[in-house]
């Protein structure tokens, strides 16, 4: 059974910095990518930050220079530092893990976590 475990929301001011983390276990293919996306109150999901097996990474032009993706591979743990938060990155925080094997490539999520930025 495949678990994506996450920690590190909470709520801090605006210019704060929040770490959040991803553990994922239990996944029988290959990892190709670790990543973040957030949806706010009353908006769609959106991307955040994704970051390759080979340590590629993309950022959504909102983050850009204020958050950081990085990952521990022997760990299948994804880090995402936020800088200089913005009311506007308050959300729920979803980790998602993109897998393959020879037939499928399913990708998994885990349950969220709030963030919460207060002007």
């Amino acid at each position: 059974q495949v678990t994506l475990v996450e920690s590190g929301g909470g709520v801090v001011q605006a210019g704060g910095s929040l770490r959040l983390s991803c553990a994922a276990s239990g996944i029988s293919g290959r990892i190709a990518s670790m990543g973040w996306y957030r949806q706010a109150p009353g908006k769609q999901r959106e991307f955040v930050a994704r970051i390759t097996i080979g340590g590629s990474t993309n950022y959504a032009d909102s983050v850009k220079g204020r958050f950081t993706i990085s990952r521990e591979n022997a760990k299948n743990t994804v880090v995402l530092q936020m800088n200089s938060l913005l009311p506007e990155d308050t959300a729920v925080y979803y980790c998602s893990v993109d897998t393959w094997t020879q037939t499928t490539s399913p990708t998994y999520w885990g349950q969220g976590t709030q963030v919460t930025v207060s002007s």
